[in-house]
């Protein structure tokens, strides 16, 4: 099924509710911690503003050159392990928020990738019961200062600016994460296509191997890689991420009120 935290005219605190159709059933609370029970009520999608379906309490979780032709085009080959950063949960945006382009040089580039939403506490998961931990799944741009990540030698900066998070537009907790085609486009313009197939560590070892060195909480995000592809975007245009049976994530790109484009 598929989980959407939405707010409404007459509702502004965030509220969950299932897709029914054109329709949202709205749920009594959070179903991550107090399961499926309705109110009864139903809220036409149309009436509702879709947010983005989980605000991490702790983390989330990025994996960097899980595609091998990504890795490729960024300069690594053959990494031994899955290459893990965080971003802060003030990146975190939802459907159609804009991404804030901040006063930096260079390119800033976007990242779709599936996202894993964790329901319960993780911590020393084996791979063979990676399903246990997983509460469903969305969709991620993971949005990067490219030139910044270089200049800085690491990516704290460049990919956790307010923001650079986009997630949505709903959780899916019903499907099968492994044969998923990934494509983002701008302005209409294909730019990255992938399937999850290709991913270099597949999901149960990704969450053995982050969950060995952080307690993952409900409601942390595992942001899994994104495949290669051209990936800068400018102010004014708008980026949208299709990821096969979890929808469309679409986000327009504004520059900050300090930042001038040359």
């Amino acid at each position: 099924m598929k989980i959407a935290r939405f707010a409404t005219a007459e509702v502004s605190d965030p509220r969950y509710g299932i897709l029914d159709g054109e329709e949202l059933v709205v749920l009594t609370g959070d179903p991550m911690f107090h399961g499926y029970d309705t109110t009864g009520e139903r809220v036409p999608l149309a009436d509702a503003r879709i947010l983005a379906p989980v605000i991490p309490r702790s983390k989330v979780i990025c994996v960097g050159m899980n595609y091998a032709a990504h890795a490729k085009e960024m300069g690594h080959d053959g990494l031994k392990n899955p290459l893990i950063f965080l971003k802060p949960n003030t990146a975190v945006v939802g459907p159609g928020d804009p991404i804030i382009l901040p006063p930096v040089e260079g390119r800033i580039v976007h990242e779709g990738e599936l996202a894993i939403v964790i329901g319960s506490v993780a911590k020393r998961v084996k791979r063979d019961d990676w399903q246990s931990v997983v509460f469903g799944y969305t969709i991620a741009n993971d949005v990067s200062a490219r030139d910044v990540m270089f200049a800085d030698g690491q990516w704290a900066r460049a990919k956790g600016y307010d923001t650079f998070c986009p997630l949505g537009p709903y959780i899916e907790t019903d499907i099968d994460p492994t044969n998923l085609e990934i494509e983002t486009f701008v302005d209409g313009e294909l730019r990255r296509k992938g399937n999850t197939a290709d991913l270099v560590f597949g999901i149960p070892e990704l969450i053995e191997f982050i969950s060995d060195v952080w307690t993952l909480l409900p409601g942390d995000v595992i942001l899994t890689g994104t495949p290669d592809g051209l990936g800068g975007f400018l102010d004014g245009q708008t980026v949208e991420i299709q990821i096969e049976g979890l929808g469309r994530l679409s986000n327009p790109a504004k520059n900050r009120d300090d930042r001038v484009d040359a």
